[in-house]
């Protein structure tokens, strides 16, 4: 094996595309030179159409929870109440951020594998009339969940007049999301996942409701505020030094996203899904999502007692040069989690799915060589 030829499937960070690696090389610019701000402007408008808004977007040097405590501190004061809705690690992420800055956070969980639904949320929000926002995980990255993002969206505006802030840290860019027509107030997302670069940019974007709220809060953060933000992008720069190889990667990205088309990219993420999910299937290792909350982006499985995941993960490392993920909290070391988001094609997905049966059976599992490959071909054939 080639040590650099690493096929990298987990979900997040991402592999990086040849010509963004190459746009991330250019020679160094001055951060407060009209060379990067132009740079900066333009690229800031060409994400608004992937969060489906006509909003400003802004771009933070920091990972995605930079933007999750964003959304946090700029709109929510200590003793105020949220609701936070839990389907995983990060909905517990966002929980988490609430309770250190003094908020009361109220969780909707669910089962760890479910999605949480509309049926849910109103008579929660019901129980808890005085919550100023409810928080919500688009995709649940630790469990493989899309939560029905555009549906909750209706709850939240039908049942208060909380602001609904979504973290689509790990799906923003290969799923629909319709920041404006939804009614998300404020959407974030970072830039290691299905915008292929290296992790250290966030994005997030406010609506007119969250800015009415925003503007009567006192700060509570210096770097996080995003007052300070809106100020700065009016003078078509950043507050704090930004990430301007970064920015040179990003514009790249854009111009791939613009390429393909919106369309095709969340067209493509989908199949990825299926031929994944077919081939699992295929072999007999049970799925942690249901088809209707299944995530586009990442796969969890869940094969109970039948082997050791990290096993299989140190196989697929070791023999094979491919990493996929494992669990997180009370699922480390009895799930394996696969990426196809980003830079990723369905031919990678028949790779990886390949290498698992081979690695499966080198530990000791006896599945069928080539029925998950050939589920997998059999879902693509359909889609060439």
């Amino acid at each position: 094996m080639f040590a650099d030829n690493l096929i990298l499937r987990i979900p997040g960070p991402t592999p990086i595309p040849p010509r963004v690696q190459q746009a991330m090389n250019r020679p160094m610019i001055g951060h407060r030179s009209g060379q990067f701000s132009e740079l900066f402007m333009r690229t800031a408008e060409r994400l608004k159409p992937a969060f489906g808004t006509s909003q400003d977007v802004y771009i933070v040097a920091g990972s995605g929870t930079s933007a999750l405590e964003m959304g946090v501190v700029n709109t929510l004061q200590a003793g105020d109440e949220a609701a936070v809705l839990v389907s995983g690690a990060f909905g517990e992420r966002f929980a988490k951020i609430c309770e250190r800055y003094g908020i009361t956070a109220h969780r909707l969980q669910v089962e760890w594998g479910d999605a949480v639904t509309p049926e849910l949320l109103t008579p929660f929000l019901q129980e808890h009339p005085n919550v100023k926002a409810v928080f919500a995980t688009h995709c649940e990255t630790s469990t493989g969940i899309l939560n029905p993002i555009k549906e909750l969206a209706r709850v939240v505006r039908e049942q208060t007049d909380a602001l609904f802030i979504v973290d689509a840290v790990s799906c923003l860019g290969a799923v629909p999301v319709e920041m404006d027509a939804w009614g998300i107030d404020i959407l974030v997302t970072g830039s290691q996942k299905a915008f292929m670069l290296p992790t250290g940019l966030a994005f997030i974007a406010a609506s007119e409701r969250a800015w009415k709220v925003i503007d009567e809060q006192t700060p509570q953060a210096f770097y996080l505020d995003l007052k300070a933000y809106r100020k700065s992008f009016a003078d078509q720069t950043t507050p704090y030094t930004p990430a301007v190889s970064l920015v040179f990667g990003l514009e790249e990205v854009c111009a791939m996203i613009e390429e393909e088309g919106l369309p095709a990219i969340f067209k493509r993420h989908e199949l990825m899904r299926d031929m994944t999910r077919a081939a699992m299937r295929a072999l007999q290792l049970p799925l942690m999502a249901a088809d209707e909350y299944a995530s586009p982006t990442v796969t969890s499985i869940h094969p109970g007692n039948a082997f050791d995941p990290e096993a299989l993960r140190k196989t697929l490392r070791n023999k094979h040069n491919v990493v996929i993920a494992g669990g997180q909290a009370h699922l480390k070391g009895k799930i394996f989690r696969i990426g196809h988001m980003g830079y990723c094609e369905p031919l990678d997905v028949i790779q990886v799915i390949s290498a698992v049966e081979m690695s499966l059976r080198q530990i000791g599992v006896e599945v069928p060589l080539g029925e998950g490959v050939k589920a997998a071909q059999e879902v693509l054939i359909k889609h060439v």
